[in-house]
Formats: structure tokens, sequence, C-alpha cells
């Protein structure tokens, strides 16, 4: 279990929001991480790893045009992935995984190209929308190291999207609960 992973749950449970993930490239890598932090149950709706392109596009509803002409390892697949995970499995929030762990290149991306993304809800008070965040990764290393890298990058993003739109008095609140970390 991951720091990262057990403060996301943290965050997560404090506000009473929940989670929902899509997974290609880590074949189920974010929702075991996620899954090994007690008390995940409260706030983790659960994944769908869709390894097949078909499946980003039949359960979770990616754009087939998009999937067509640029591939499962794209910027907006990943932010399409991360909406439909959060619609699909009833969350507050969505993150997503893809990408090319190798051996070989994929949809004309070198190995190493990985996207993660978030989607999450719209501000209350403003009715702003947090909305969809996608980071375009360019990882070294092998297969495993790649894959264990989108894991740890896709948390991180939603933890910090997580604590930024904690307010103060939410942060204080949550600081004081955990013994002043």
């Amino acid at each position: 279990m991951s720091s990262t992973a057990a403060d996301v749950v943290r965050l997560l449970t404090v506000r009473g929001e929940t989670l929902a993930v899509a997974e290609s490239l880590t074949g189920g890598m974010v929702a075991s991480e996620l899954t090994s932090v007690p008390g995940a149950s409260k706030a983790f709706r659960g994944s769908v790893t869709a390894y097949a392109t078909e499946l980003k596009r039949e359960i979770l509803r990616v754009d087939a045009s998009l999937l067509a002409s640029r591939g499962a390892v794209d910027a907006q697949v990943a932010a399409q992935m991360a909406a439909g995970a959060r619609k699909v499995l009833g969350a507050d929030w969505g993150i997503a995984t893809t990408g090319v762990a190798g051996p070989d290149a994929q949809d004309g991306q070198p190995v190493g190209t990985v996207f993660v993304a978030v989607d999450g809800p719209s501000g209350a008070a403003d009715g702003s929308a947090s909305g969809g965040k996608v980071e375009a990764l360019r990882l070294n290393g092998g297969r495993a190291e790649i894959r264990m890298e989108s894991v740890r990058s896709v948390l991180a993003l939603l933890l910090r999207e997580l604590a930024g739109e904690q307010t103060g008095n939410e942060r204080a609140q949550d600081t004081e609960r955990n013994g002043g970390f």
C-alpha cells in the first residue's frame, strides 16, 4: 500500500465522496493499490480494466471515431475513460490510465507513452466544473517500471486535484482528525 493511495482514500472518505477507476496498461494495478488500503470500501466504487480497445468504447463510452482516428493511447481517450468510469460506476471521481508499457509500440506511440486522467465533480458553490485533467507522461524503463509509475502518477494526479479542492476549513478539520499531519 502506498501512502498516496492511503491519502486518496482518507481524503475521499473525509469528504464523503467516491472513486471509480478505468485501466488499460495498468491492468488492475490501480484498483489493487487502492483496495490495499484498510477502509477503502468507504470510497472505492469499483473499476473497469478495459485492455481491449472495443471495451473502451462499449463499456466506458469512449467515442468510436476518436478511437478510430487516434487509437487508444491518446489524451482525449484517457479523459473519456475517466469520465466513463465515473458515470458507469456512479462515482464522484473517475481516474484512468492508458498507454504503452511495451515491449512494442502501439497506435504509432512509442513505449513509455502514457496518459493519466482524472474527472471530478462540478463545484457546488460556484457552478464551475472541476471537469477533467490529463497528464501526458514519457516514461523510461521496462514494462514493470512503466506500469508502476503509471499507477503512482494517476494517484498523485488525483491527490493533487482532491487537495486543491478542499477549502481551508476542510483542510484544518482533516489535519486535526489525523493528528496534525
